[in-house]
């Protein structure tokens, strides 16, 4: 059963993959083609984990 996240943290950095088997069949591929969905990232962006890190960083440090 899949995890079922309990903030909206949790979900960055967890970014789903999946593998593109229709296409690897249809083209005769002997490689896997594997696809990272990061539109399911909580922002929509590849930038989640620079945004959390930096968010954390100040909290540390008293600035938030």
């Amino acid at each position: 059963m899949a995890k079922i996240a309990q903030s909206l943290i949790e979900l960055i950095g967890n970014t789903p993959l999946l593998e593109l088997t229709g296409t690897e069949r249809e083209l005769k591929l002997k490689a896997r083609v594997i696809a990272k969905l990061e539109y399911l990232n909580p922002a929509r962006s590849v930038k989640d984990r620079t945004a959390l890190a930096l968010i954390e960083r100040a909290e540390r440090k008293g600035r938030i």
